[in-house]
């Protein structure tokens, strides 16, 4: 069929730009363009110079339509072939498989076999990309095809242009978003995060702080699990260089092996399935600040691999990407396992190991720094008060700091926290007694059998200590007060008499028992 090139130019570029959905419009251009031209399919291309790679952004046939970022390394006479030829140039291919530049696209396409007619787009002399037309089989373009497609190189290279700018815009609102999301909620962590103690217990560890917190050499934080690891990493990036910049915290023993790769360093879109965008991992994140790898004991070999090579040459690869990132950042590490041992044993890296020992500290447990106990209960009474909206502050029961004092506190800075939280939801007279705590005392164990602590040298409060005793009995009596085999029986006491102190001292009986036996069923 004929066509007036005025006309042709006309139709095609209204076509080409009704919509913002690339895909969309050459599809509805493609349309138009058979009427004139033998094409099957309809493709956008973008060249990238530094790394020698074409990328199909969109294809259409008459059928479908579709984006895409599919990309194809050249090789060194192709690079040659795109960097050397001028644009505004169309170039009929007769077997697309057969071209150096076509030829590895074509292949990726499923299309080899077919011929193709190429344009060079180009706006104000810059080089925009190439717009290929594919033939349909057993029929070649001649002349007045190629010059027909010469004529849209302006509506194409705009329609391209836009494109481009729109993804970018799409990729930049999605990084935006994803950090948003991701700082609000790494936002909540850190409110409260302060050093308490800094001054008493842990005055040796901020010392160490001090010292290295300026530099970019990696540390290790040692410790058992809840000293406070988290905090000590969060004023070292706090009182670094860095501190404008983002303090990513990674849990290396929360994330699956599967997925550990791709959170970490990212991946690119089509990497594996479900990978339907390209994603920043936390190292991409944490450029131009610190990374903090929480149990770093349970990164995969994989992983391990792939970290070292991090700390050596400052540069990470997406998962399905061939191009390196580079990144700045400042790695913090932090364990509650033997790295020696497990090294040892064959469990952890010996390179990585030492490259990410270079300065470590040992922050001591709750046990040997009881001094800060107090103002670490009077910090988290607070802290846990505010988040409760509770408007009075409630006071420690009379005698039961010497209690907290002396137990042991296995489970560290998390376990007094915790502690807090569940009195402070118990409380209802405004007083915190901690008789969880009281009992394990009593017990003469704290419930780790390493951490036993002596009955007789232990002063408890009156209260508690009938608490205790009551509990005990009804206990063995099965929470029968009266009758023959009654806890009232055996503490020779009438049993209106002990139901008044049980509930007095908040020691729940009869329907209130029923009534929470059903709530834990």
């Amino acid at each position: 069929m004929n066509a007036n090139e005025s006309d042709f130019f006309r139709e095609a570029a209204l076509r080409i730009c009704s919509s913002l959905e690339i895909e969309i419009a050459m599809q509805r251009c493609l349309e138009y363009l058979c009427r004139f031209l033998p094409a099957s399919h309809f493709c956008f291309h973008i060249y990238d110079r530094e790394l020698g790679i074409v990328e199909t952004v969109a294809m259409a046939t008459i059928d479908d339509a579709q984006t895409m970022a599919l990309r194809t390394p050249l090789s060194p006479r192709g690079r040659r072939q795109v960097e050397d030829q001028r644009s505004l140039r169309t170039k009929q291919v007769n077997r697309l498989g057969d071209d150096a530049v076509a030829g590895p696209v074509a292949r990726q396409l499923g299309v080899p076999h077919l011929s193709g007619l190429l344009l060079d787009l180009a706006l104000e002399g810059k080089f925009v990309g190439t717009v290929s037309v594919f033939c349909e089989p057993n029929i070649k373009f001649n002349h007045h095809h190629e010059k027909l497609l010469a004529i849209l190189n302006e509506p194409f290279a705009i329609a391209l242009a836009n494109c481009i700018r729109f993804r970018e815009l799409q990729v930049l609102r999605e990084m935006l978003e994803d950090d948003n999301r991701y700082l609000q909620e790494e936002l909540r962590h850190i409110a409260g995060d302060e050093v308490v103690g800094g001054d008493l217990g842990l005055k040796a560890v901020m010392e160490l702080v001090n010292q290295v917190a300026a530099l970019n050499s990696p540390v290790l934080l040692m410790g058992e699990t809840g000293v406070g690891k988290e905090v000590i990493a969060n004023a070292i990036h706090k009182l670094s260089l860095r501190c404008n910049g983002p303090f990513i915290r990674v849990n290396c023993g929360a994330m699956p092996a599967t997925l550990m790769d791709s959170e970490l360093f990212g991946h690119e879109k089509g990497a594996f399935t479900g990978a339907v965008s390209r994603k920043r991992g936390r190292f991409e994140r944490a450029d131009g600040g610190t990374i903090f790898l929480d149990e770093i004991a349970e990164l995969s070999p994989e992983a391990q691999v792939r970290l070292l090579r991090v700390l050596q040459e400052k540069e990470i690869e997406r998962v399905g990407g061939i191009e390196t990132i580079p990144v700045d950042i400042r790695v913090l590490a932090a364990t509650h396992r033997n790295l020696e041992k497990m090294v040892a044993d064959g469990g952890f890296r010996e390179d990585l190991y030492y490259r990410l020992r270079v300065f470590p500290i040992t922050i001591p447990p709750l046990r040997k720094r009881r001094q800060d106990i107090p103002a670490l209960l009077s910090h988290f009474i607070q802290k846990k008060s505010r988040e409760m909206k509770r408007s009075i502050m409630p006071r420690v029961e009379t005698g039961t700091l010497d209690m907290l004092l002396r137990y042991p506190w296995p489970g560290n800075v998390r376990e007094l926290e915790n502690a807090v939280e569940r009195d402070l939801i118990l409380c209802k007279k405004g007083t915190l007694t901690f008789r969880d705590i009281l009992s394990s005392v009593m017990d003469g164990q704290t419930g780790s059998e390493s951490h036993v602590v002596e009955e007789d040298k232990v002063v408890l409060p009156l209260d508690a200590v009938m608490s205790i005793y009551i509990r005990k009995v009804l206990k063995q009596c099965n929470g029968q007060i009266e009758g023959e085999k009654g806890a009232a029986k055996l503490l020779a006491i009438h049993p209106s008499t002990l139901r008044k102190r049980m509930k007095k001292l908040g020691i729940p009986f009869g329907r209130e028992v029923k009534k929470n036996s059903s709530k834990k069923r």
